[in-house]
């Protein structure tokens, strides 16, 4: 439906511009401490509060998004530049050794969480923004393997498909010309999925210090120092948890509202 897209868009869209004008400006420095402000409720000069080191929580959060959607943005763009090319691959391969390996390759990663992925990844080379980065990226190429494979196979037993082989054009001409532009629409909704997914999966790998570590701040970083405090002071932890919501929530209804403008199907089945 037509709602979905534009609160959709409204939700994720106050995501992108609250971390593009920390960029230029935020109400406090988030790295100032005023310890004799601490817990402060919202107010004039602290207009959603403080922590429980006087840090200024709405520029906090501002710089957390950027945090977040930088991170979920590399991860996504991780998974579709590895995977929408072994997808392709595998479909060309129709059932072939190369398919199965290919397959058999994204079993073996769904098997471990991205989760598990970054703490193995961790104890490697310590947490930090990278390795979540890496981490979430990873888990998202057999993801856009499998729906890039899954889209291209029914192409290639179409008719025009067939003419493109009897052309002369190879497996390789004929996935860039033909097939990948006919999964695009179908791409590009996994991806504001898998978009939101990675901001949730960036939350939870920061709640429990995997992620982006101090001085940067983060939503599940400010979760996790907040849940102390819950009690006392409720709002440090529910406006973090408010802002990852909100933009999850608007991610999904934006990749519902694709979905629904972008697919041929759905638009025959309305009129």
């Amino acid at each position: 439906m037509r709602w979905t897209l534009i609160l959709g868009g409204i939700l994720a869209g106050l995501a992108m511009l609250a971390a593009a004008l920390s960029f230029l400006w935020t109400p406090h420095d988030v790295g100032q401490m005023a310890v004799a402000s601490k817990l402060q409720p919202l107010s004039g000069t602290y207009w959603l509060g403080t922590d429980h080191f006087g840090r200024d929580i709405l520029s906090m959060v501002m710089v957390g998004a950027r945090t977040s959607i930088a991170v979920a943005v590399v991860a996504v763009g991780i998974g579709m530049g590895f995977g929408v090319p072994l997808g392709l691959l595998a479909a060309a391969g129709r059932g072939g050794w190369v398919d199965e390996v290919i397959m058999r390759g994204n079993d073996l990663i769904f098997a471990f969480p991205s989760l598990v992925i970054a703490i193995l990844i961790t104890a490697a080379f310590g947490p930090s923004a990278v390795n979540a980065i890496i981490a979430i990226g990873i888990f998202n190429i057999p993801v856009f393997a499998r729906v890039t494979r899954g889209a291209a196979m029914p192409i290639w037993t179409l008719d025009y498909i067939r003419a493109a082989q009897v052309a002369g054009k190879g497996r390789l001409r004929i996935s860039l010309e033909h097939i990948l532009p006919n999964t695009l629409n179908l791409l590009i909704v996994q991806g504001t999925i898998q978009f939101s997914l990675g901001i949730l999966a960036e939350a939870g790998l920061s709640y429990v210090g995997l992620g982006a570590q101090p001085p940067t701040p983060s939503w599940g970083r400010m979760l996790a120092e907040a849940q102390t405090f819950v009690t006392i002071a409720p709002h440090v932890a529910i406006i973090p948890g408010l802002c990852i919501f909100a933009t999850v929530l608007g991610l999904n209804l934006l990749g519902d509202g694709l979905r629904d403008a972008l697919d041929p199907r759905l638009k025959v089945m309305q009129a």
